[in-house]
């Protein structure tokens, strides 16, 4: 799948992380996987392939690089080093500019903190191996702003210009780092929101789990500071 490290997945139990431990564990990956809930945690590693090498790490602080730097020696204790990130952890709150500082501290810190602490504390253990593929999930938002969305849309820009300025630091380390962004992923809880939506051009989580798969992959390593668009007509393939 990847090189010999673990790969760890945040926001594991959610719907794109479950779709990305699938997919990697059906590959033969090792995994660590980091979510708030035990319980999901639980959920999730009963449904993968039996023999599937992971670590559950629950209640980690994403927003402390000293919390994330502790799992990650965890990780790297557990499976000897670490190949890959593959961090889908954020958050959603709409609302006009004039309300955006509101919630501006919230987006900014689901959005871009998490990725920048989880970033900075397994960087170091992929440069001493010379080798590390980070994914971040950004959203198109973070392109260009629609109206309502102020501080998501800021918080979103800010995690790709963070992907982008690790590419350019750690590119000589063998480490790449990627964004993702998607428009809206098909999944339940987006659809109880938006009943009446046009889902036509939402994308499934386990056609995105395939795209970030590849970028993870040896062949991936082509790809480096990319902010690549995941609204494609064929999604939900």
């Amino acid at each position: 799948m990847s090189e010999a490290g673990a790969i760890i997945i945040t926001g594991a139990a959610g719907n794109l992380g479950a779709a990305v431990a699938d997919i990697l564990a059906r590959r033969g990956a090792k995994l660590a996987f980091i979510d708030r809930s035990p319980e999901k945690l639980e959920r999730l590693l009963a449904s993968l392939p039996a023999g599937t090498e992971a670590l559950p790490l629950a209640g980690v602080d994403l927003t402390s690089q000293e919390a994330c730097s502790v799992a990650v020696a965890q990780v790297a204790g557990r499976f000897g080093s670490v190949s890959a990130l593959v961090n889908t952890v954020g958050g959603f709150q709409a609302g006009p500019v004039s309300t955006a500082l509101e919630q501006w501290d919230a987006m900014l810190t689901a959005n871009a903190r998490t990725a920048l602490a989880i970033s900075a504390a397994v960087l170091p253990v992929m440069q001493a191996a010379r080798h590390g593929r980070i994914v971040h999930v950004a959203a198109m938002a973070g392109l260009k702003a629609p109206a309502g969305l102020a501080a998501y849309a800021a918080s979103k820009a800010a995690l790709i210009r963070l992907t982008e300025a690790i590419a350019e630091e750690y590119r000589g380390d063998g480490i790449t780092a990627n964004c993702i962004l998607p428009s809206v992923i098909d999944t339940p809880q987006n659809r109880a929101a938006m009943p009446k939506a046009d889902t036509s051009s939402w994308v499934a989580p386990e056609a995105i789990a395939r795209l970030i798969a590849f970028l993870i992959s040896p062949a991936g390593g082509v790809v480096t500071g990319a902010a690549i668009p995941a609204t494609g007509t064929d999604g939900n393939a």
